[in-house]
């Protein structure tokens, strides 16, 4: 399992993710990241999500509307402002938190930008487990360069994504602006888990998400 980026090694970094705590696994496709993802979640169990095109390209959110279980949809177009921070704060109490993320570097720790830390704070804390989903596109060498990825690539696409007024939409990218819209708020780096395999990352083959 190599990544097509600078030939990382896929395989080392899921040895390191478990090091930290964190559980690792590997999915072909599409296919069978449905089928992975379904036997992490149980019928009548409470299922949250996190903002994520990943997700939304792989098809997971149409998988978790068809299943029979009590989905915080927070996509759902005739949700009002104050019904959608009612979600997010039910997300806490999730069962399953499902994500994704902007980064995944080879020592094991996931990084994250957010806008309002909807995303990002259950991932820490609340949700019995949290399961991120990511191609191996977002596999990068160290902090360092997550932080770069994360602000020049992924943040700058998802500004424009969401229609931001932020320059990043314009320049294509980030020049730490102090702009009312700015989405580059919460860096968040999670280095490891008191509570073993509470965070599950499955890596996708291919290039998925910003």
């Amino acid at each position: 399992m190599n990544s097509p980026k600078d030939n990382l090694d896929l395989a080392a970094a899921m040895k390191a993710l478990r090091k930290n705590r964190i559980g690792a696994y590997f999915v072909a496709d599409k296919k069978e990241l449905i089928s992975l993802i379904n036997t992490f979640i149980p019928n009548d169990t409470l299922v949250g999500c996190g903002d994520s095109v990943t997700l939304e390209e792989l098809g997971v959110f149409d998988e978790l509307r068809s299943r029979n279980i009590q989905f915080l949809d927070k996509y759902v177009s005739t949700l009002t402002k104050e019904e959608k921070r009612e979600i997010y704060r039910k997300n806490f109490y999730a069962d399953t938190f499902i994500t994704g993320t902007n980064a995944v570097t080879m020592d094991g720790k996931l990084f994250n930008i957010d806008g309002n830390g909807s995303r990002v704070a259950p991932m820490l804390y609340g949700p019995k487990q949290v399961l991120v989903v990511v191609g191996i596109n977002k596999l990068v060498k160290d902090t360092q360069e997550a932080i770069e990825r994360t602000r020049q690539i992924a943040a700058t696409l998802d500004a424009k994504r969401l229609k931001k007024g932020t320059p990043c939409t314009v320049l294509g990218r980030c020049i730490d602006c102090s702009h009312k819209d700015r989405i580059c708020n919460d860096f968040v780096l999670i280095a490891g888990q008191f509570e073993e395999e509470r965070i599950k990352v499955i890596f996708v083959e291919g290039v998925f998400g910003f």
